[in-house]
């Protein structure tokens, strides 16, 4: 099953970001088979990272949440919440 992974920084949280941004993608590549679409979320400027969209394939919720609370950012205290809910890709068909 896809779950969506929507991951909100908290306000000033760019160097947390930039800190932990290599640990994040050490991390990412160890899922890298269950990924459908992953990438940061931008700010109104376009090229400020405000969060992370992930779209990730799990067995369960349970097992994307805990993929989530294991991520280094949100471990670093990045983010300002992260919602997990289960996703259906329509277009382009599967």
């Amino acid at each position: 099953m896809l779950y969506a992974i929507i991951c909100h920084d908290k306000k000033n949280g760019a160097p947390i970001r930039a800190e932990n941004r290599p640990l994040h993608l050490e991390y990412l590549k160890g899922f890298a088979g269950q990924a459908h679409a992953v990438g940061p979320m931008l700010g109104d400027d376009e090229a400020s990272m405000v969060g992370s969209l992930l779209i990730m394939n799990f067995d369960s919720k349970a097992d994307a949440e805990s993929f989530a609370a294991g991520d280094p950012y949100a471990k670093a205290g990045l983010f300002e919440s992260v919602v997990v809910t289960a996703w259906k890709q329509v277009l382009p068909a599967l």
